[in-house]
Protein backbone atom coordinates (compact mmCIF):
# COMPACT_ATOMS: atom_id res chain seq x y z
CA UNK A 1 0.00 0.00 0.00
CA UNK A 2 1.19 3.33 -0.77
CA UNK A 3 2.11 5.76 2.01
CA UNK A 4 0.65 8.84 0.37
CA UNK A 5 -2.22 7.37 -1.31
CA UNK A 6 -4.24 4.13 0.03
CA UNK A 7 -3.85 1.75 -2.98
CA UNK A 8 -3.71 -1.87 -3.13
CA UNK A 9 -3.10 -4.45 -6.00
CA UNK A 10 -4.52 -8.49 -5.33
CA UNK A 11 -4.06 -11.11 -7.15
CA UNK A 12 -5.99 -13.97 -7.26
CA UNK A 13 -5.82 -17.42 -9.22
CA UNK A 14 -7.91 -20.62 -9.06
CA UNK A 15 -8.98 -23.35 -11.65
CA UNK A 16 -12.07 -20.85 -12.17
CA UNK A 17 -10.46 -17.51 -12.40
CA UNK A 18 -7.61 -15.65 -12.84
CA UNK A 19 -8.26 -12.19 -11.40
CA UNK A 20 -5.93 -8.67 -10.80
CA UNK A 21 -7.46 -5.62 -9.42
CA UNK A 22 -5.31 -2.42 -8.28
CA UNK A 23 -7.85 -0.22 -6.21
CA UNK A 24 -6.80 3.28 -5.29
CA UNK A 25 -9.41 4.76 -2.42
CA UNK A 26 -7.84 8.59 -3.20
CA UNK A 27 -8.46 8.53 -7.13
CA UNK A 28 -10.32 10.51 -9.68
CA UNK A 29 -12.93 7.56 -10.59
CA UNK A 30 -10.72 6.08 -13.33
CA UNK A 31 -12.03 2.52 -14.19
CA UNK A 32 -10.65 -0.01 -16.53
CA UNK A 33 -13.04 -3.28 -16.37
CA UNK A 34 -12.75 -6.17 -18.33
CA UNK A 35 -14.17 -9.01 -17.15
CA UNK A 36 -15.52 -10.74 -19.96
CA UNK A 37 -19.05 -9.47 -18.68
CA UNK A 38 -19.85 -6.48 -20.41
CA UNK A 39 -22.90 -5.29 -17.25
CA UNK A 40 -20.65 -6.16 -14.64
CA UNK A 41 -18.07 -4.00 -16.41
CA UNK A 42 -20.68 -1.04 -16.82
CA UNK A 43 -21.51 -1.49 -12.85
CA UNK A 44 -17.68 -1.51 -12.02
CA UNK A 45 -16.91 1.24 -13.73
CA UNK A 46 -20.01 2.82 -12.40
CA UNK A 47 -18.92 2.42 -8.62
CA UNK A 48 -15.22 3.46 -9.61
CA UNK A 49 -16.65 6.67 -11.58
CA UNK A 50 -19.27 7.88 -8.35
CA UNK A 51 -16.73 6.79 -5.90
CA UNK A 52 -14.10 8.71 -7.38
CA UNK A 53 -12.12 5.76 -6.93
CA UNK A 54 -9.40 4.26 -9.50
CA UNK A 55 -9.98 0.74 -10.45
CA UNK A 56 -8.17 -1.83 -12.51
CA UNK A 57 -10.20 -5.22 -12.78
CA UNK A 58 -9.54 -7.84 -14.87
CA UNK A 59 -10.73 -11.00 -14.99
CA UNK A 60 -10.31 -14.20 -16.49
CA UNK A 61 -13.20 -16.84 -15.83
CA UNK A 62 -14.70 -20.02 -16.66
CA UNK A 63 -17.45 -18.36 -18.29
CA UNK A 64 -18.13 -21.43 -21.00
CA UNK A 65 -19.78 -23.09 -17.59
CA UNK A 66 -21.66 -19.32 -16.10
CA UNK A 67 -20.56 -15.73 -14.92
CA UNK A 68 -20.79 -17.24 -11.22
CA UNK A 69 -17.12 -17.77 -9.98
CA UNK A 70 -16.21 -14.65 -12.56
CA UNK A 71 -18.67 -12.32 -10.35
CA UNK A 72 -18.40 -13.79 -7.14
CA UNK A 73 -14.13 -14.37 -7.26
CA UNK A 74 -14.20 -10.26 -8.50
CA UNK A 75 -15.97 -9.37 -5.36
CA UNK A 76 -14.11 -11.57 -3.12
CA UNK A 77 -10.74 -9.55 -4.54
CA UNK A 78 -12.27 -5.85 -4.73
CA UNK A 79 -13.09 -6.72 -1.15
CA UNK A 80 -9.75 -7.62 -0.53
CA UNK A 81 -8.46 -4.74 -2.11
CA UNK A 82 -10.74 -2.21 -0.58
CA UNK A 83 -9.27 -3.99 3.32
CA UNK A 84 -6.08 -3.65 2.41
CA UNK A 85 -6.30 0.00 1.37
CA UNK A 86 -7.91 1.25 3.91
CA UNK A 87 -4.94 0.38 6.24
CA UNK A 88 -5.56 0.32 10.79
CA UNK A 89 -8.80 3.09 9.33
CA UNK A 90 -7.09 5.54 12.10
CA UNK A 91 -8.95 8.93 11.54
CA UNK A 92 -11.28 8.11 8.84
CA UNK A 93 -14.93 8.64 9.58
CA UNK A 94 -15.57 4.77 9.41
CA UNK A 95 -19.79 4.70 8.86
CA UNK A 96 -20.99 5.81 4.87
CA UNK A 97 -24.52 5.84 3.54
CA UNK A 98 -25.92 6.98 0.87
CA UNK A 99 -30.04 7.28 -0.51
CA UNK A 100 -29.29 7.78 -4.41
CA UNK A 101 -32.02 8.11 -6.72
CA UNK A 102 -32.44 6.86 -10.30
CA UNK A 103 -35.76 7.78 -12.36
CA UNK A 104 -38.40 5.68 -10.45
CA UNK A 105 -35.77 3.81 -8.33
CA UNK A 106 -34.22 5.03 -4.87
CA UNK A 107 -32.19 2.70 -2.99
CA UNK A 108 -30.23 3.13 -0.05
CA UNK A 109 -26.90 2.12 1.50
CA UNK A 110 -24.77 1.62 4.37
CA UNK A 111 -21.56 0.85 5.17
CA UNK A 112 -19.24 0.25 8.34
CA UNK A 113 -16.04 -0.66 8.18
CA UNK A 114 -16.11 -2.18 11.65
CA UNK A 115 -14.16 -4.92 10.70
CA UNK A 116 -16.92 -7.59 11.46
CA UNK A 117 -18.71 -8.93 8.28
CA UNK A 118 -22.21 -8.86 7.84
CA UNK A 119 -24.51 -8.02 4.60
CA UNK A 120 -28.13 -7.63 4.36
CA UNK A 121 -30.25 -6.85 1.49
CA UNK A 122 -34.01 -6.65 0.58
CA UNK A 123 -32.79 -5.34 -3.58
CA UNK A 124 -35.65 -6.84 -5.74
CA UNK A 125 -34.79 -8.21 -9.25
CA UNK A 126 -37.61 -9.64 -11.28
CA UNK A 127 -35.91 -10.58 -14.99
CA UNK A 128 -33.05 -13.73 -14.47
CA UNK A 129 -30.62 -11.37 -16.56
CA UNK A 130 -29.88 -8.18 -17.05
CA UNK A 131 -28.01 -7.67 -20.07
CA UNK A 132 -25.47 -10.29 -20.57
CA UNK A 133 -25.13 -10.55 -16.21
CA UNK A 134 -27.33 -13.39 -14.25
CA UNK A 135 -29.38 -10.94 -11.58
CA UNK A 136 -29.08 -12.87 -8.82
CA UNK A 137 -25.40 -12.73 -9.14
CA UNK A 138 -25.15 -9.23 -7.81
CA UNK A 139 -26.47 -10.21 -4.50
CA UNK A 140 -23.40 -12.99 -4.24
CA UNK A 141 -20.97 -9.82 -5.77
CA UNK A 142 -21.71 -7.61 -2.57
CA UNK A 143 -22.03 -10.26 0.09
CA UNK A 144 -18.27 -11.51 -0.62
CA UNK A 145 -17.52 -7.93 -0.86
CA UNK A 146 -18.93 -7.73 2.42
CA UNK A 147 -17.24 -10.38 3.71
CA UNK A 148 -13.63 -10.06 2.67
CA UNK A 149 -13.91 -6.67 3.33
CA UNK A 150 -15.03 -7.56 7.43
CA UNK A 151 -17.28 -4.47 6.45
CA UNK A 152 -21.35 -4.39 7.33
CA UNK A 153 -22.85 -3.45 4.17
CA UNK A 154 -26.74 -3.23 3.92
CA UNK A 155 -29.09 -2.40 1.03
CA UNK A 156 -32.58 -1.26 0.98
CA UNK A 157 -34.42 -0.85 -2.30
CA UNK A 158 -37.32 1.82 -1.35
CA UNK A 159 -39.00 1.79 -4.95
CA UNK A 160 -37.37 0.20 -8.09
CA UNK A 161 -38.90 -1.26 -10.94
CA UNK A 162 -36.56 -1.60 -14.03
CA UNK A 163 -33.91 -4.06 -13.04
CA UNK A 164 -31.31 -2.38 -14.58
CA UNK A 165 -31.88 0.97 -12.69
CA UNK A 166 -31.91 -1.31 -9.42
CA UNK A 167 -28.77 -2.68 -10.25
CA UNK A 168 -27.04 0.35 -11.44
CA UNK A 169 -28.02 2.63 -8.78
CA UNK A 170 -27.25 -0.57 -5.79
CA UNK A 171 -23.40 -0.33 -6.93
CA UNK A 172 -23.84 3.97 -7.31
CA UNK A 173 -25.61 4.17 -3.97
CA UNK A 174 -22.11 1.54 -2.45
CA UNK A 175 -19.64 3.32 -4.30
CA UNK A 176 -21.07 6.67 -2.48
CA UNK A 177 -21.30 5.39 1.05
CA UNK A 178 -17.73 3.80 0.87
CA UNK A 179 -16.31 7.23 -0.35
CA UNK A 180 -17.92 8.94 2.89
CA UNK A 181 -16.82 6.02 5.07
CA UNK A 182 -13.04 5.75 3.74
CA UNK A 183 -13.10 10.09 4.28
CA UNK A 184 -10.61 11.53 6.96
CA UNK A 185 -12.21 12.78 10.31
CA UNK A 186 -10.02 15.14 11.02
CA UNK A 187 -11.33 15.63 14.72
CA UNK A 188 -10.42 11.72 15.20
CA UNK A 189 -6.74 10.99 15.91
CA UNK A 190 -7.31 7.12 16.27
CA UNK A 191 -9.85 4.70 15.21
CA UNK A 192 -13.11 5.63 15.95
CA UNK A 193 -14.20 2.46 18.41
CA UNK A 194 -14.45 2.82 22.02
CA UNK A 195 -12.70 -0.55 21.51
CA UNK A 196 -9.27 1.58 20.11
CA UNK A 197 -9.44 -1.16 16.96
CA UNK A 198 -11.62 -1.79 14.14
CA UNK A 199 -9.58 -4.94 13.23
Amino acid sequence: MSEKQRIASISRKTKETDIQVTMNLDGTGICQADTGIGFFNHMLDGFARHGLFDLNAFCKGDLDVDSHHSIEDMGIVIGQAIREAVGDKAGIKRYGHFVLPMDETLILCAVDLCGRPYFSSDLVFTVPRIGDMDAEMIREFFYAVSYSAAMNLHFHQISGGNNHHIAEASFKAFAKALDMATQYEPRIAGVWSTKGSLA
